[in-house]
């Protein structure tokens, strides 16, 4: 099986792309392979091709090409506090007429479960993309109001199975370039996927993206106003981890020791070009230990209970 995986990154983010695919390996079969589409807004040079070729450790499982839309988007508000390039999934659909289907995720995820079967399975008849609504805290849903949407239908962009066939019958780029020539949106390109595909959303199961605020004690209660304690704990225990707070190679961050984990199988010629805190990177290897993270997590859940 060959999937289109779309990836949006700079340059300072090759070894947290690499931590994200290789994470993806680990959980997929493998017979399953990726055409990777990496979306950029400068030219790669040969070196970034060269390690990025040392992920798949020459299994050939994956394949590399880019495409630098930036003129598509040049009139479009730009968030400095973003990627410019995570726009350019919004007009991707047209440059990849070859796919009727693709899956997007952002390079601060560690893939836990087999996401291939996932995307060979759904079923997107007249639905423009699927993914996991957000447990959303009450300023949250104030913005929704602000922007026409409702709560518990809108979906955090950074893991996507996109219906590109739809998108191209219905002209989404034209939609997503006239809602992104505006302001006021206060996360550019979710708030966009979310407006433009009001209604032709495909609601996920929560286990596919754990964002940060899936993942706490703190953001518990909000988590359980959209889904079930079942949920939360297969979120926990074997979830997507998806790194929307602080990046773990630069500081704490919840369930850090899992990005760790799969770090440290990189080859060493790639993980010598980023530094990571040599302090968190000691601690992850204690909390990979057998047991470790269960007996924190039997803490964290008594500490929990008895402040409520």
């Amino acid at each position: 099986m060959l999937i289109p995986l779309i990836l949006a990154f700079t340059p300072n983010y090759v070894v947290p792309a690499s931590v994200t695919l290789r994470s993806l390996l680990r959980a997929t079969p493998e017979e399953v392979c990726y055409d990777v589409i990496c979306l950029v807004g400068y030219e790669p040079d040969e070196k970034l091709l060269n390690l990025l070729s040392l992920i798949d450790e020459g299994t050939g499982r994956l394949s590399f090409r880019f495409m630098n839309l930036s003129e598509k988007l040049k009139d479009a508000y730009y968030d400095p506090t973003y990627t410019a390039a995570a726009n350019y999934r919004l007009v991707i659909a047209e440059e990849l007429p070859e796919y009727n289907r693709a899956m997007y995720m952002d390079c601060d995820i560690i893939i836990r479960q087999d996401v291939s079967q996932l995307f060979e399975n759904i079923d997107l008849d007249g639905y423009y993309m699927a993914g996991v609504v957000e447990a959303s805290s009450d300023w949250q849903i104030r913005n929704y109001s602000k922007l026409g949407l409702r709560f518990k239908e809108y979906i955090n962009s950074g893991f996507l199975i996109m219906n590109l066939e739809l998108m191209r019958q219905d002209k989404l780029s034209d939609k997503f370039i006239s809602v992104l020539q505006t302001e006021y949106l206060e996360f550019p390109d979710q708030d966009a996927i979310n407006i433009v595909c009001q209604d032709k959303l495909k609601f996920l199961p929560p286990v596919y993206n754990g964002i940060r605020t899936f993942l706490t004690h703190a953001d518990k209660g909000d988590f359980l106003r959209v889904y079930s304690l079942n949920d939360w704990k297969q979120v926990r225990r074997e979830g997507t981890i998806h790194y929307t707070g602080n990046k773990p190679w630069k500081g704490y961050a919840i369930f850090f020791e899992e990005w760790y984990r799969v770090y440290e199988t990189l080859p060493e010629k790639l993980k010598n070009t980023m530094e990571v805190p040599s302090g968190l990177r000691r601690k992850a290897k204690l909390l990979c230990l057998p047991g470790v993270r269960c007996l924190l997590e039997f803490i964290l859940d008594i500490k929990y209970f008895f402040s409520r």
